[in-house]
C-alpha cells in the first residue's frame, strides 16, 4: 500500500493539535557561541519539551487521531527511550494503554520514566532480537495500533512542528537562516523540520547530524539510496541508533537535505561538557550531536545564521558525570 508523504499542510495541522498540550520550546541564542563561531547561532531546546525530548510531538499527533475503539485497545511502540516516553505520555493524557518495547541497554532514566508515565515496558536484547518483530507480535495479539518512531506521516508531521516554531521565531527576529543542522536517528525530526524550514526559507541548507558509528544518513545522501549501519549500537548516542533511514523520511530528506555530518563520541562528550559549562544546559548524547556538528564540522560561520536542534536531555546521571569529567575540548 502506498503511503502519501506529509507536507507543510500536515505539519500546520499537527501544530494546531499540539497547541494546547505541547511546550513551545525556546529558540536560544548565546553571545559566547555567536562570538566563538563568528555568526548567529540559534538552538531549539527540545530538552524543555514534555518528557525531555521532541518525541512527544509526533506521538501526540499520531495518538490523538485514533478512533475511540482504537484508543480502547491501546498502542505499541519500540524505542530506545525517548519515543517510548513520548508515546507513554500521550497515552496517559488520552487514558489509553501503551506497551513500549525497549532494549535492555536503554538508559535506566528512560526506562524508569516510561514506567512512571504508565507505560508497560517489554525489554529485548539489542542485536539478538528484532524489536520490530516483537512489537508487531504484541500489537497483533492485543489488537493494538503500532506507532512507529519515525516512519509514519503523522509522526513526521508532529516532529515538523519543531521546525515550524523555529521558522516562526526566526521570522519574528527578521532573520533568514543560512543552514540548519538537525540530529538524525530514523530521520523523522529532520524530515519534519526540513518540510517547515524549506517552506519558509527555500534557500536554507539543511544537514543531518549523526554519530560516526551510525552515519547512515550521511552515507545514504552520498549513494542516493538508503544505507544500513554495520552494527546496532556502537555509540553513546542511544537515541540515534536506528539501523537505517526510514523509507518515508528518506524520501523527504533526500530531496531537501544538502548532506550530513558525523561526529565522534569524544566530540559528543566534549559538547555535552561545553553545553553544561558555557551554556548551562543538560544534554543527552543524542541531543548534543547537532551542536557538536556545528562546533566540529561546520566551523567558522563567517557571519552566517545557523540553527540547530537540542533534541533531548534524558541522560543517566552516571554517564553525564563521566562526560563532565572528560578532557577539556579544543572548542571550549
Amino acid at each position: 500500500m502506498t503511503v502519501e508523504l506529509p507536507g507543510i499542510a500536515e505539519v500546520r495541522a499537527a501544530a494546531s493539535r499540539l497547541a494546547a498540550v505541547a511546550v513551545r520550546t525556546p529558540l536560544l541564542n548565546f553571545p559566547w557561541l555567536d562570538e566563538h563561531l563568528g555568526g548567529r547561532v540559534f538552538l531549539k531546546a527540545e530538552t524543555f519539551q514534555r518528557t525531555g525530548s521532541f518525541k512527544f510531538r509526533g506521538a501526540w499527533n499520531r495518538l490523538v487521531q485514533l478512533s475511540p475503539a482504537q484508543r480502547a485497545r491501546g498502542v505499541v511502540a519500540f524505542s530506545s527511550g525517548n519515543h517510548a516516553q513520548g508515546v507513554a505520555e500521550a497515552a496517559r493524557l488520552l487514558s489509553m494503554p501503551a506497551t513500549l518495547v525497549m532494549p535492555t541497554d536503554a538508559p535506566f532514566i528512560k526506562q524508569a520514566a516510561t514506567r512512571a508515565l504508565g507505560g508497560q515496558v517489554v525489554l529485548y536484547q539489542r542485536g539478538l532480537e528484532s524489536r520490530e518483530a516483537l512489537a508487531a507480535r504484541l500489537a497483533e495479539q492485543g489488537g493494538a495500533v503500532l506507532v512507529p518512531a519515525f516512519d509514519d506521516p503523522q509522526v513526521i508531521a508532529g516532529q515538523g512542528t519543531v521546525g515550524l516554531e523555529m521558522a516562526e521565531d526566526l521570522t519574528a527576529l527578521g532573520l533568514t537562516p543560512d543552514l540548519a543542522v538537525i540530529c538524525a536517528g530514523g530521520g523523522g525530526l529532520t524530515a519534519g523540520c526540513a518540510l517547515a524550514l524549506c517552506e519558509t526559507f527555500p534557500e536554507v541548507a539543511v544537514y543531518t547530524a549523526e554519530p560516526e558509528a551510525c552515519d547512515d544518513h550521511r552515507r545514504s545522501f552520498v549513494s542516493g539510496q538508503r544505507e544500513r549501519n554495520a552494527e546496532e549500537g556502537g555509540s553513546i548516542c542511544d537515541a540515534l541508533l536506528a539501523p537505517m533511514p526510514g523509507e518515508l523520511t528518506f524520501a523527504i530528506n533526500a530531496r531537501r537535505c544538502r548532506g550530513g555530518f558525523a561526529v565522534s563520541d569524544e566530540q559528543v562528550r566534549a559538547t555535552m561538557r561545553l553545553a553544561f559549562e558555557r551554556l548551562k544546559l543538560v544534554l543527552e548524547p543524542g541531543g548534543a550531536v547537532a551542536l557538536a556538528a556545528l562546533l566540529y564540522r561546520v566551523g567558522p560561520l563567517d557571519g552566517r545564521v545557523a540553527v540547530a536542534t537540542l533534541s533531548g536531555g534524558n541522560v543517566d546521571p552516571e554517564l553525564f558525570a563521566a562526560c563532565l569529567s572528560a578532557p577539556a575540548s579544543a572548542v571550549g
